[in-house]
């Protein structure tokens, strides 16, 4: 029985391995991976809700019917509350952008930081009113992280 609960384990890790990369590039705490009812088990805290977010993203674009094998229990730190108003005062470096016709994330990036491929940056800093790292619009003030 463990044998084929080991095989399980590691069929599921690897169709959710995204997932599992995403866990850790968000910092979040995982306290369980494993087999339960013959579905993989992950229960972790995230950092901040918007970390949260990016792993139930990412759980979606793996398996949009992850309920067949997955159970996910991602809460929130406690402390993610009381770190964030000090997170959107910001230190002074960051800067603002407003996005002009034909701007694209990558554009913007490679004009501020050299690589077009740092656009995930301004995406992250820019969640609240983005939902889709291809969908800017001409006028947004968008804030530009150091």
């Amino acid at each position: 029985m463990a044998v084929a609960t080991d095989q399980r384990l590691n069929e599921l890790k690897q169709k959710y391995a995204s997932v599992l990369r995403t866990i850790e590039q968000q910092g979040v705490r995982l306290a369980n991976v494993h087999i339960e009812n013959n579905k993989l088990l992950i229960r972790g805290e995230a950092p901040s809700e918007d970390a949260k977010n990016r792993v139930w993203d990412q759980i979606k674009l793996a398996d949009p019917s992850y309920s067949a094998d997955l159970v996910a229990d991602i809460s929130v730190s406690a402390n993610a509350a009381q770190a964030a108003p000090a997170a959107t005062q910001g230190t002074g470096s960051g800067r603002s952008y407003t996005v002009k016709s034909g701007d694209t994330l990558s554009k913007i990036a490679r004009e501020f930081y050299g690589d077009a491929s740092e656009y995930m940056k301004i995406y992250n800093a820019n969640r609240d009113q983005l939902s889709d790292p291809d969908k800017i619009k001409p006028g947004q003030n968008l804030v530009i992280p150091a």
